[in-house]
């Protein structure tokens, strides 16, 4: 086998994807420009220096303290109280405290409803409600490791002038704002099943800093909520004991009040049912906003039915107005204007003051962005500028005759910095068209050289094709990254690789066209039903409804294709034994039987059997989805809840035993395919990892969520006990698992060999052995899956006839499991990742992890009967090529896999609670956690490409005795199975490449009709929402996908390499 090639040949395909994917993600995430500029009190009012009054600090700040309690993940409903309200949910009424102040004092307290900007994740809302500025896209990405707020900012500020900042609380905020705070305390906060550990430090710390006075700006960000709602969801008891423990903290702040301080309490972001966050429903982004003075603070006191709608960027102007600090540079809030008089006031500003220093502001940092930034559309500039200048010049009108600012003004003012920040809202959504453009040429070139490479794998592999494309690649880069540095005097990486990308590809297919027949690319194999499915799925990519009920169209594709593959069998007429042939037809009208009729039967009924057992298992599959937000009342599958969160101790005891059950299963039926191909005799250390390391990494994940269920409340005296079970256990179950998976790649030959006593030993009456691989008919336990006469064969495959052997009366071996010696440890390598992964997951997926192994060994049977079926129609061939409908059917599997598990295109969806198992006190860096949540999110993905070479390997395995059709074989020769790719090294080698060039072929597709959705629809309203994400999910997936693709054909070429290395040694010196 030609391993190198082959692989060199994926790595380059794989490195030319990434390299369009990087291109294109390049020009349509880009990050908004940051303008570093500071706001300070020296800034002008007015231009020309016609500075009538007063400047952006005013003198006589309204508030001189203010306590800002950060409630996260706030929920707008939990701030709510209705007295009649006899039996209220969890989250429920559990803040009495804010409606009593709202309707006792109606002049010092107010309720709002917090809007924020999505993406709702905590380090973006701090931004956002500390800059006033709005967040991009790509900024969900930076909540793993937040980066310092480099653009002007309320803490900044506040220290300029002065202002003593205490902080306590999340973590996140020192990572923001690092050496900022006069004093701070914080907590780690990336632990979301830690309730108490960050609201217990502040609760420790505030009321003793309250009464001590060294502080002007006190911020306290609690965190038990959050991690509640993630943890067990908001209708869950422990919800209810938070909110009730943060309603006594109110309570307690507001006595501790004086009358110049100011109290905001205020979430960053809601939740949804769930208890997730991080997307724009309205559930995540409606948070709850409060604020309190002792001393009068609203001039219009009036009640509340509803709160009131104030986005999170008006809480910035809003602040700093009433502090006296200036407005950060980059804001677009707008001042709440309830907070100011209506009319001169010698404490504070009107509200015609507020909202002008606000208009001038925006203005100002408008101006400024728009000359580093062309991104705003000219018009609307214009327009812009044009309302400034009338609203500037009547305001100065107004105040030159000493005149109150009118109504009308007040009202132009305020839909002024509305429209200011629509249009950046709208403008901030920048691309790059060209980056764009090139990042797609680039894939679509990719998935043609996977066609044409799948097309001329046997040609490929025989001359050495991949130099020429790689000098020109590296050739073109470099021209690419002089010209850089001659005409710019710096490189941009991108360019350089978008370059070298293209060059590489136009001369491989420029080479490929030249040099081979037109004949061998059938382009007309594009339009096979298999590749018409894949179009389809490709095609509905663009409609937003697709997407968004993705989980269910896959699942109905997949079960469509595996029933087309028997209804095409029974077209061609291959699905039943044919009628006896009329000797008058002519020969060639009838496809001469080269299989018996009962076989024919039994193949045909396991293909059925098959079907039914796949077809049921994406019907139960569909019990495991979860929902989106757009899909209105549906409901999500309990099973994706952890058995922590199930109230109901029955139905809890029931969820674990069925988990337990699947998860034995899953154990028992991997052992027991390796035992039935005689893969589990050797002494090796595979076989090892196969008896003992799987048994006992599945007993550990059993115990590990038994601990996990238990209620924190049931064995308080064994907390400690628990707490340390909860590392030990998933810990231990790794390390069993890892070493599992090393000795399987150390070692991967699962191959039991004895010698045998020469023939002329034994006695006349006892016949010459024939040669049969691991086909399991034996009833000798002794002599299962055996392999007599391997000496011979070897020979031959080896050095083409040489002299000597058993019928010479040399020494015969006796091999068990050498029928599977490829797909053995592949298979035991894809039980041991799978249970890896299954233990990062909720304990109800055991049942849809069991089910993949269902539906993928379904799949494999199917394709091999619908092999053995379709050979009746062909004539021999020693090739081993497989169809494209398997290929696109373990594709498909893999995406309807990923929506089983829980698993949706979206951030809210992501499975953060992984990054906890086996550390549930958190990580002291970022790598681990982003490792543990991406294995979670793209585990189908990891285990249907790494187990893909199995779709080359299971007509082999399942290959029939003594029939002419064979691959290779001769009539009446026993079934060889495996060997046979050793036999034929040049077209094992052509077949791997074909595989797995077609099953990039079919991901690399799916990602190039993503990345074209977002393109064509980058303005449309749900790029945001539906294509963006999608994108960012597909791109990732495939990604994940090629290097497991990787690791999988690494693993064939190891056992390759073993198998060669084996049977070298077992030819004597003589015959060498």
């Amino acid at each position: 086998m030609k391993r190198l090639p082959v692989l060199a040949l994926l790595v380059w395909v794989c490195a030319v994807f990434y390299v369009g994917i990087f291109l294109f993600v390049g020009g349509f995430l880009l990050v908004r420009l940051e303008v570093n500029r500071t706001s300070t009190c020296a800034d002008v009012l007015f231009p020309g220096g016609a500075e009538p009054k007063g400047d952006f600090c005013p003198t006589e700040p309204r508030f001189r303290r203010v306590v800002v309690l950060i409630i996260d993940a706030l929920k707008s409903d939990f701030a709510r109280y209705d007295p009649a309200n006899e039996a209220p949910r969890p989250y429920e009424n559990k803040l009495p405290v804010l409606n009593e102040m709202v309707s006792t004092q109606p002049s010092r307290a107010r309720l709002y409803t917090f809007r924020a900007d999505p993406p709702t994740t905590t380090m973006q809302r701090i931004k956002g409600f500390t800059t006033g500025s709005l967040p991009t896209f790509i900024d969900v990405g930076n909540n793993f490791a937040s980066s310092a707020i480099l653009e002007d900012n309320l803490v900044h500020q506040l220290g300029q002038m002065g202002k003593r900042v205490v902080f306590m609380g999340d973590d996140t905020w020192m990572s923001l704002f690092p050496k900022k705070f006069h004093r701070s305390l914080p907590f780690p906060s990336f632990n979301v099943k830690d309730l108490h550990t960050v609201d217990n430090g502040i609760l420790q710390n505030i009321y003793p800093t309250m009464e001590g006075g060294d502080w002007d700006v006190l911020i306290a960000h609690f965190l038990g909520v959050d991690h509640c709602g993630h943890r067990f969801g908001p209708d869950h008891p422990a919800m209810a004991e938070k909110l009730t423990q943060m309603d006594e903290v109110i309570r307690a702040v507001i006595g501790r009040l004086g009358n110049d301080t100011l109290l905001v309490v205020m979430g960053d972001h809601g939740m949804t049912d769930t208890g997730d966050h991080g997307g724009e429903s309205q559930k995540e982004t409606d948070a709850a906003l409060f604020l309190y003075s002792p001393s009068p603070l609203f001039p219009n006191p009036g009640s509340q039915v509803e709160p009131e709608v104030v986005p999170q960027t008006d809480l910035v102007p809003t602040l700093a107005l009433l502090l006296g600090i200036p407005i950060p540079y980059s804001s677009v809030g707008q001042v709440l204007l309830p907070l100011f008089s209506t009319a001169e006031s010698p404490t504070g500003l009107s509200q015609g003051e507020a909202l002008w220093i606000n208009v001038r502001q925006v203005n100002r940092f408008l101006e400024t962005y728009s000359s580093m930034a062309k991104d705003i559309p000219p018009e609307s500039l214009t327009q812009l500028r044009a309302e400034f200048s009338r609203i500037s010049s009547e305001y100065l009108k107004s105040v030159q005759e000493g005149k109150p600012v009118s109504s009308e003004l007040q009202v132009s003012m305020q839909e002024y910095l509305t429209s200011v920040r629509e249009t950046c809202r709208a403008s901030w959504a920048r691309f790059n068209p060209l980056k764009m453009a090139v990042g797609l040429s680039v894939l679509a070139g990719a998935c043609i050289l996977c066609y044409v490479l799948s097309e001329l794998s046997s040609v490929v592999v025989s001359r050495g094709v991949l130099k020429v494309p790689v000098v020109c690649g590296v050739v073109v880069g470099g021209v690419v990254a002089v010209g850089q540095l001659a005409s710019q005097g710096y490189v941009e990486a991108a360019w350089c690789l978008g370059g070298a990308a293209l060059s590489s590809e136009v001369s491989f297919l420029w080479r490929s066209r030249r040099n081979h027949p037109r004949g061998r690319l059938a382009l007309a194999r594009l339009l096979a039903p298999a590749l018409l499915v894949l179009l389809l799925r490709c095609a509905s990519l663009l409609s937003d409804s697709y997407v968004v009920s993705e989980g269910r169209v896959v699942t109905f594709l997949l079960c469509t294709l595996s029933l087309y593959v028997p209804l095409r069998l029974n077209w061609d007429g291959l699905l039943l034994p044919p009628p006896p042939s009329d000797s008058q037809k002519p020969p060639g009208l009838v496809p001469a039987l080269t299989l018996p009729p009962s076989v024919v039967r039994r193949e045909s009924a396991t293909m059925l059997v098959c079907v039914g057992v796949l077809v049921g298992s994406l019907y139960l599959s569909l019990s495991f989805h979860n929902c989106r937000e757009e899909q209105g009342a549906c409901q999500p599958s309990p099973f994706l809840s952890p058995l922590s969160r199930v109230q109901d101790s029955r139905l809890r005891n029931l969820h674990y035993v069925l988990s337990l059950a699947s998860l034995a299963a899953w154990a028992y039926l991997l052992h027991r395919w390796l035992r039935h191909y005689g893969n589990l005799n050797s002494p090796g250390v595979t076989v090892f990892a196969a008896r003992f390391l799987l048994p006992l990494a599945s007993i550990c994940t059993g115990l590990h969520w038994a601990v996990s269920a238990t209620p924190e409340d049931s064995f308080r005296n064994l907390a400690d006990l628990i707490g340390l079970a909860q590392v030990v256990l998933p810990r231990a179950a790794f390390a069993l698992l890892g070493l599992g998976l090393s000795l399987v790649w150390l070692d991967p030959l699962t191959v039991f060999l004895k010698e045998r006593a020469p023939l002329q030993s034994r006695g006349p009456s006892v016949p010459p052995p024939k040669y049969r691989a691991s086909t399991g008919i034996s009833p000798q336990a002794e002599l299962h899956h055996l392999i007599p006469q391997l000496y011979q064969r070897i020979r031959r495959s080896l050095e083409d006839g040489v002299p000597g052997g058993p019928e010479d009366g040399g020494p015969a071996v006796e091999a068990y499991g050498l029928g599977t010696v490829y797909s053995a440890p592949l298979v035991l390598l894809c039980g041991l990742f799978g249970l890896g992964l299954l233990l990062l997951h909720p304990e109800g997926m055991a049942l849809a992890f069991l089910l993949l192994l269902l539906e993928s060994g379904a799949l494999l049977h199917l394709h091999a009967c619908s092999t053995t079926l379709s050979s009746l129609q062909r004539a021999p061939s020693n090739g081993f090529s497989v169809p494209w409908a398997p290929v696109v059917l373990w594709s498909l599997a893999a995406c309807q896999f990923f929506h089983t598990t829980g698993h949706l295109p979206t951030f809210p969806s992501i499975q953060w609670n992984a990054a906890f198992v086996g550390f549930p006190q958190g990580h002291t860096g970022t790598l681990l956690p982003a490792t543990l949540v991406t294995l979670n999110t793209f585990s189908s993905h990891i285990l249907f490409a790494v187990s893909c070479p199995l779709l080359l390997f299971w007509p082999l395995v399942c290959e029939i005795r003594g029939w002419k059709g064979s691959r290779g074989g001769e009539e009446g020769e026993d079934a060889v199975m495996e060997m046979r790719l050793r036999e034929n090294p040049q077209q094992f080698s052509s077949a791997l490449l074909q595989l797995m060039m077609r099953y990039l072929f079919v991901s690399g597709v799916q990602v190039f009709a993503s990345v074209c959705a977002a393109a064509i629809l980058r303005r449309h309203l749900m790029v945001w929402k539906v294509f963006a994400p999608k994108l960012m999910f597909e791109a990732s997936g495939f990604v994940v996908s090629s290097v497991s693709v990787l690791v999988g054909v690494s693993l064939v070429m190891r056992v390759d390499a073993a198998v060669g290395s084996l049977f070298k040694k077992l030819v004597p010196e003589a015959s060498r």
